[in-house]
């Protein structure tokens, strides 16, 4: 039982994280902003978090990191490196799992499963092995990038495999099925242009693992535990009860495994229920609704393009809900919302999971390298395919 005091040099790293969080000061600031330029609107801030989002990304959070301190990941990808006999094949199962992964338990639950398990590759590669020194070492950054398109594109297909989903299955009052068959063609498009691209970026070289160090021994119970909560907490999470659920969590790893608790990224919180209220707060503005409501989204051509632009500024969950009061056409706005993941990080809220985890600061600017032509080429594809049909 851990019962011991966070030590100091955690504490010391999160503050050194939370000085070093850019795009946590830039909310901020802009919160600063938005709250002088309308004070009577403070007391509404807490209304625009989405609080059981918040609690289920929490729990989320700390069965990840848990999973990951127990060692287990490290093993697991050098298995997975022995069964993936090239780069290219490795790439092309993780991009699979993470749509089908997202297709089922959506994207921030995929994100959170397969992005650690990325992570656990690093010590299973060897740039010794290489003649010349030349590095080993697999890609990385592109994995983790490739695998947030994957979520975007995999989630695309059901009610439930983003929020943006979700709403507007509820606006549209059809069935589950009915859905899925609207957005096949598009999932089917995003994800084969997502899987092409990942055939040419990635190199057909042959992985060159190497067995996890013998200081790396599984923590067993921290695993078992770990495990043993994943399924009750998506079962109260997909049964409305985040708020019981996290808290539950909570309250085990502060009495078996506090030491967890001290290695979560707290900061990645912040920025989400900064995002929830910067965004929103946007979104209802009067000159952005002045600006929508100058747009004739009565054209499901303007209307397509539009909910890419907006979710380019404001996520495209914010961009769903502002752009639905304005039409009935739930089908071409769900293809532009969910097109409008790509691009810019912002864009959709699962890009920030996967570039928080990321290990490196610039992957953030990598992503768009890839991220910006894909939203093109696939939103010029999607755009003809709408035109034409």
């Amino acid at each position: 039982m851990d019962l011991t005091p966070p030590p100091f040099s955690s504490r010391r790293t999160l503050l050194q994280s939370l000085l070093h969080d850019y795009l946590l000061w830039i909310l901020l600031l802009l919160l600063a902003a938005l709250s002088l330029a309308d004070p009577q609107r403070i007391r509404s801030y807490p209304g625009l978090v989405d609080w059981p989002t918040m609690a289920t990304l929490t729990g989320l959070l700390i069965l990840t990191k848990g999973v990951e301190r127990s060692g287990f990941l490290g093993h697991a990808g050098a298995l997975l490196l022995v069964c993936m006999k090239s780069e290219r094949s490795l790439a092309l199962l993780l991009v699979c799992a993470t749509a089908l992964l997202a297709t089922l338990l959506t994207n921030d639950v995929a994100l959170f499963v397969v992005v650690p398990l990325t992570l656990g590759l690093r010590p299973a590669t060897s740039a010794a092995a290489v003649p010349g020194g030349a590095d080993a070492g697999l890609p990385i950054i592109r994995l983790i990038i490739f695998e947030a398109l994957a979520a975007n594109a995999g989630a695309t297909l059901t009610p439930i495999g983003n929020p943006q989903n979700l709403y507007l299955w509820q606006q549209s009052h059809g069935a589950f099925i009915a859905f899925c068959v609207a957005m096949l063609p598009l999932a089917l498009l995003l994800l084969g242009i997502l899987l092409l691209m990942t055939a040419c970026l990635f190199s057909g070289r042959p992985n060159r693992p190497t067995p996890p160090r013998a200081d790396s021994a599984v923590d067993r119970r921290l695993l078992l535990t770990c495990l043993a909560l994943y399924l009750p907490f998506l079962v109260l999470t997909d049964l409305h009860q985040a708020p019981a659920a996290v808290a539950g969590v909570l309250a085990i790893f502060l009495v078996l495994q506090r030491r967890v608790l001290t290695e979560v990224d707290w900061p990645l919180l912040m920025v989400f229920m900064l995002m929830f209220v910067d965004l929103r707060l946007v979104a209802a503005a009067a000159p952005v609704r002045a600006m929508v409501e100058g747009i004739d989204l009565t054209q499901a051509s303007r209307l397509y393009l539009a909910a890419i632009a907006a979710s380019q500024v404001i996520s495209n969950v914010p961009a769903t809900i502002l752009l639905a009061q304005y039409t009935q056409d739930w089908r071409t706005l769900a293809y532009g919302v969910n097109v409008g993941g790509a691009g810019l990080a912002i864009g959709s809220l699962a890009n920030i999971i996967a570039l928080r985890m990321a290990p490196q600061r610039r992957a953030w600017l990598v992503f768009h390298g890839y991220a910006i032509p894909y939203l093109l080429l696939t939103g010029a594809l999607t755009y003809a395919w709408l035109t034409l049909r």
